[in-house]
């Protein structure tokens, strides 16, 4: 279900005329909304779902026409509300690749396999998937040619988080505990006290001897780590929570020993059901609607269940898990996707538009389906092959990523108000000021003087801000895929991020605004960046 502006909140039964003066008789708290708004046009409402935008009070019936052309096509295209509607589909990387699938099939993208020929055309748009962690997207400009460049996106669908160990059945003082995984470098302590549950995916059985895989979320809590009570842990708050992570980050599941599951590999040491509470196992067969017998393979993470919402004094955050990298991964699909959903939208356009979303990033992307494989490089390469008509000119591939441009988008730090001291005093981000370009002279983010210009000019043309950040002499710097793709094959890259709190947080915060504009600068990168390239010329 779409997210819902608190305004969306039940359905009107009258066609009577709306006012704003009405409205703030019923309703006082919506005075500050409105008294930002221009008196002489109807009201400015922010759009959050494809539902029909109405506007009500607990006691009031009174509707909002809906044809006013008064509302703002800014506040029209709006994707906080989609986004929310995302991170709360999204709780595994294997979710988010799912998700994005889902709406890319929407969109009219065709989905492609990487074991089979590709038939390419220009114009089309398609996409393929690896491992159900990590996607690939383009859409093929019209008037392309074999030498043209790709303009890309890339961005990461893992975010720290516990994971489940291969034998995670464990038993203390009468509780059931699932033994667990640290991924990634996460804030542990903020994971203690929080109602948890499981997803990921599993490999079942079918009647017909076959596998099948399928992903698997349980919504309701299930797991929780406890902290120490203060009375037994009493210099906790001088000394500071510093818990052993393979002792006390343990969930508890249960206290009693359920026995009244059985499976026929009970008895088999090596099967994925002996190495889990059999309790568990049922609640996953009861919420994939198999047997237990069925389960072959299990990989499933930790999840926190409180959903992602809006939240601050005037709705103005976004709190979340996953912000890190799930916001920049669905800002950067959904440019694609609008970049290109009109009949004459790639019709002028030479070059190749592309999404690369990376599993493992957390971890230093080093896998089949992190940013270290060659994944995007072997797509880029078979679509110059497939679309030269069996005719390659010399170093096609090579010319073609020479005029090609890469924007890393992960988040960034924004400077926190009760720690200011921890940032650069003349780079401090701030949220709700527009994307964060990422500097760094020991190549920690792949950003240049000619890579930063060219992003910065985007915005520029339309009128969207950006901040700077550069990490502190006194300080190690973090790093992120731009790096590891820039030096693959020489891509000249950017790296940026939307300003965060709390990053590696189980609970995260970034601004609203940010995500339009971190959306409006993707999707203006896509329409323009061909027409800003051309303009400079470096060697």
């Amino acid at each position: 279900m779409a997210a819902m502006h608190p305004l969306q909140l039940l359905k009107a039964t009258s066609s009577s005329p709306f006012t704003t003066s009405s409205l703030l008789l019923r309703c006082p708290r919506y005075f500050n909304y409105f008294s930002k708004q221009p008196q002489s046009k109807p009201p400015l409402l922010r759009k959050f779902s494809s539902s029909p935008l109405l506007l009500f009070c607990s006691n009031s019936n009174q509707q909002i026409p809906q044809s006013s052309n008064d509302i703002a096509e800014s506040e029209s295209q709006s994707i906080v509300g989609d986004l929310l509607d995302y991170l709360n589909e999204s709780w595994t990387q294997f979710h988010a690749t799912a998700e994005a699938k889902r709406q890319l099939i929407a969109a009219g993208f065709d989905l492609l396999n990487e074991n089979d020929d590709w038939d390419l055309k220009p114009g089309g748009r398609y996409f393929f998937t690896r491992n159900m962690s990590s996607l690939v997207a383009f859409a093929i400009g019209e008037k392309y040619s074999v030498g043209s460049g790709f303009h890309v996106i890339a961005a990461h669908t893992d975010s720290p988080c516990l994971k489940l160990k291969p034998k995670s059945a464990s038993s203390k003082s009468g509780y059931q505990m699932v033994n667990v995984q640290t991924y990634g470098g996460g804030l542990w302590h903020t994971w203690f006290d929080r109602d948890l549950t499981v997803a990921g995916r599993v490999i079942l059985k079918a009647s017909d001897g076959s596998f099948v895989h399928k992903l698997v979320k349980v919504k309701r809590p299930l797991l929780r780590v406890p902290t120490l009570a203060i009375h037994l842990d009493r210099t906790v708050n001088k000394d500071g929570f510093k818990p052993n992570l393979e002792n006390h980050l343990v969930p508890l599941l249960a206290t009693k020993v359920e026995d009244s599951v059985d499976f026929k590999d009970k008895s088999n040491p090596q099967s994925s059901k002996a190495a889990h509470h059999p309790l568990l196992m049922k609640i996953l067969s009861e919420e994939l609607g198999c047997s237990v017998d069925e389960i072959m393979s299990i990989e499933l993470n930790v999840c926190d269940t409180q959903p992602s919402c809006l939240g601050g004094g005037n709705n103005e955050f976004i709190f979340s898990g996953r912000l890190d990298n799930l916001a920049s991964s669905y800002c950067a699909l959904k440019a694609l996707v609008a970049s290109c959903e009109l009949p004459g939208d790639l019709a002028s356009e030479h070059a190749i538009r592309m999404v690369a979303l990376f599993d493992n990033e957390e971890v230093g992307s080093d896998s089949v389906q992190g940013a270290g494989a060659p994944t995007m490089f072997q797509a880029m390469r078979r679509i110059v092959d497939c679309l030269s008509n069996g005719y390659l000119r010399e170093s096609s591939f090579e010319r073609a990523i020479r005029q090609s441009f890469l924007v890393s988008a992960d988040m960034a730090h924004g400077v926190h108000p009760n720690f200011m001291d921890k940032h650069e005093e003349h780079h401090r981000p701030e949220l709700q000021k527009g994307l964060v370009i990422k500097h760094n002279a020991n190549q920690r983010y792949a950003t240049s003087g000619v890579t930063a210009f060219l992003f910065k000019e985007i915005a520029k043309i339309h009128c969207l801000p950006t901040q700077e950040f550069v990490v502190r002499n006194d300080m190690g710097c973090g790093s992120t895929i731009g790096p590891i793709l820039a030096s693959g094959v020489g891509i000249r890259t950017v790296d940026c991020g939307i300003a965060q709190l709390s990053m590696h947080s189980v609970r995260e915060i970034c601004g609203k605004e940010d995500i339009d504009i971190a959306y409006k600068h993707f999707k203006a990168f896509y329409k323009t960046f061909s027409s800003i390239d051309k303009k400079l010329n470096v060697d």
